[in-house]
């Protein structure tokens, strides 16, 4: 019998900056995923509450008091999973049963002011399975978010199957996408904000490299879904037409054939049967990780250590 998943895939705006409100978005958005028969429920990059686009329409130097005040009410709407931050979307997973996976604005549980780019998987039960924080950020997006660990680079069983996520750009760092492909893949997610046909040739590549499904999210965003009290806002948004993301979710099947979208410039649910025992068909004559590896010749070594600049040792 094939192992079959119903995949939803949100790219709906959240709250930009309003913590409360983006998790009430995404509750929404998992229940009515759920009501049509999700099993696994998908959201873009840093969903909780929102993509820092701003990041890349402030001036360097010009703006930096504008950044401060912006990124002082980021950091103070962004999830401290230590703290339970996320326990109302967890709780709304365990209701309805299904696997999810969403990312995130986290706060440092230990400096307490550095954010990191996070997403994490949960269980039916609402339990997270696993968080992984982006490894490079991108460009200006460094003025947002510290650099993360390998302590995420891992793949976790769930009833929606084997799954690993890398975050946006981090799909274009190889050695990456190697660490999930060797521990028997079967769904990659890449929540992100990139967009266009250069995004989805990635996306089909990495179903053809890794033997597995792929499933990329963005956030379908206009400038008017922009808060007004955003700082700044009539000045960095001034268009009030613009897209300023087209979104573009997709499911590609394993060997890169494209199963569902791309959603474009649609701010709803994109909606996918996958059969999960496809991605080791598709191994069948591509294994990148086993019998078209060469490990006599070429080896990858994946650090998960955890790293803290402060490590308190009980006596």
């Amino acid at each position: 019998m094939p192992r079959e998943v119903r995949v939803a895939v949100v790219q709906r705006p959240p709250r930009l900056l309003d913590l409360e409100a983006s998790l009430e978005i995404a509750v929404g958005a998992l229940c009515e995923a759920a009501d049509g028969g999700a099993e696994l429920v998908v959201f873009p990059e840093a969903f909780l509450p929102g993509y820092p686009v701003w990041a890349w329409r402030l001036r360097p130097g010009a703006d930096h008091g504008l950044g401060t005040e912006i990124h002082s009410r980021l950091r103070r709407n962004a999830v401290d999973l230590e703290r339970g931050g996320l326990r109302p979307f967890c709780e709304a997973v365990a209701d309805t049963g299904v696997t999810a996976v969403i990312g995130l604005h986290e706060l440092d549980p230990v400096s307490g002011s550095t954010l990191y780019n996070t997403v994490v998987v949960i269980a039916p039960d609402g339990a997270i399975l696993n968080r992984h924080r982006k490894l490079m950020p991108t460009n200006p997006e460094r003025m947002v978010w510290g650099m993360g660990d390998g302590s995420g680079l891992r793949v976790v069983d769930t009833p929606a199957g084997r799954i690993g996520c890398l975050i946006c750009w981090e799909s274009y760092m190889p050695l990456a996408r190697a660490a999930l492909y060797g521990q028997q893949l079967e769904v990659y997610v890449a929540p992100t904000w990139d967009c266009g046909e250069r995004w989805q040739a990635t996306l089909r590549h990495i179903a053809t490299e890794g033997g597995c499904w792929v499933i990329g999210t963005a956030t379908a965003l206009e400038a008017r879904d922009v808060p007004e009290d955003l700082p700044g806002r009539e000045r960095l948004f001034e268009d009030s037409e613009e897209w300023i993301n087209d979104g573009g979710a997709t499911v590609v099947a394993p060997f890169g054939r494209l199963a569902a979208g791309p959603l474009v410039r649609d701010k709803s649910i994109l909606y996918a049967t996958i059969d999960l025992d496809r991605a080791a068909d598709a191994r069948r004559a591509l294994d990148v990780a086993g019998h078209y590896a060469r490990p006599d010749v070429l080896r990858l070594v994946v650090d998960r250590g955890v790293r803290s600049a402060v490590v308190f040792e009980e006596d």
